[in-house]
């Protein structure tokens, strides 16, 4: 189940509440932004702009804390995009799903030698579940806050999702609810609280379940274009160097079309290098 893109709905669909809740703000002159951040490939979870306070909140949601590149640097590579693209303050919060012992989800900075760039981090098991009960754009991730009683949260709730009066918003939380809570429960404790048929009936559900394989099948797709084409350089040319290839994977699935019609036409490796130092940007995946 895809997580973060639910996360993304709740975020875009309700970009008020998420700014109130993390920036304290009162402000509904609210925009969301494309996540789309030139050059590609990145793609951010969710940007919303604060047009009253010339202001853009960026989200990052996160199930585990590994990543490549690592997420400190990510925040840092994000920031720089966002502030060239929109030159206005940026709030970052990386907001951590589940429970874990790395060391990551403590780190709230990025460091090296010349630079050091800094975030927000949240991490839900640990914040009181009193204000998403409260307010429904929050109650999916009310699911995964602090608790001494899990179950008894979890019927807290589907109380609150019940009390939303508008019927599509309600079926629509409900599906967010039940996808966030499998990080947290088992499926036969949350279909004890809420009808399953409403989630799969959901037109956000679909949503969230479609564009979910749409993504894993461009992943595969990639994958699957990458490794050939690592096979067939190294058949021609030996060994390829790692910086060569670490260049070569960070390629889109169209630049990787792309390498793969140039290549035969390749006579040694200089050319290889010579091709990936003019190619063009990367478009939108």
């Amino acid at each position: 189940m895809s997580y973060d893109n639910t996360c993304k709905y709740l975020a875009e669909t309700y970009p008020v509440e998420f700014a109130r809740w993390l920036l304290s703000s009162d402000t509904s002159d609210i925009q969301v932004l494309k996540t789309e951040l030139n050059p590609e490939p990145i793609r951010a979870d969710a940007v919303i702009l604060l047009q009253a306070a010339n202001q853009i909140l960026h989200l990052e949601f996160q199930t585990s804390p590994k990543s490549t590149p690592p997420l400190d640097f990510r925040m840092l590579d994000y920031y720089t995009r966002l502030k060239r693209q929109y030159w206005c303050d940026i709030e970052q919060v990386l907001i951590f799903l589940q429970p874990t012992s790395s060391e990551t989800v403590f780190n709230t900075q990025y460091v090296d030698k010349n630079t050091t760039h800094r975030y927000r981090v949240i991490r839900l098991w640990e914040e009181d579940p009193t204000s998403f009960l409260a307010n429904s754009a929050l109650l999916p991730l009310a699911t995964l806050t602090k608790t001494n009683s899990p179950p008894e949260l979890l019927a807290q709730v589907a109380a609150s999702v019940d009390m939303i009066e508008e019927a599509d918003e309600r079926h629509n939380i409900s599906a967010c609810v039940q996808v966030l809570a499998g990080l947290r429960f088992e499926k036969s404790l949350i279909t004890q609280f809420f009808r399953e048929e409403i989630m799969q009936e959901s037109v956000i559900y679909q949503d969230i379940l479609q564009k979910g394989l749409q993504q894993g099948e461009e992943r595969g797709k990639k994958q699957e274009a990458l490794q050939l084409i690592l096979r067939l350089l190294t058949r021609r040319f030996g060994n390829i160097q790692p910086d060569v290839e670490q260049q070569i994977k960070t390629l889109s699935i169209t630049q990787l079309e792309e390498l793969a019609e140039a290549l035969l036409d390749f006579t040694s490796h200089s050319d290889l290098v010579n091709f990936l130092v003019n190619l063009s940007p990367s478009p939108a995946n």
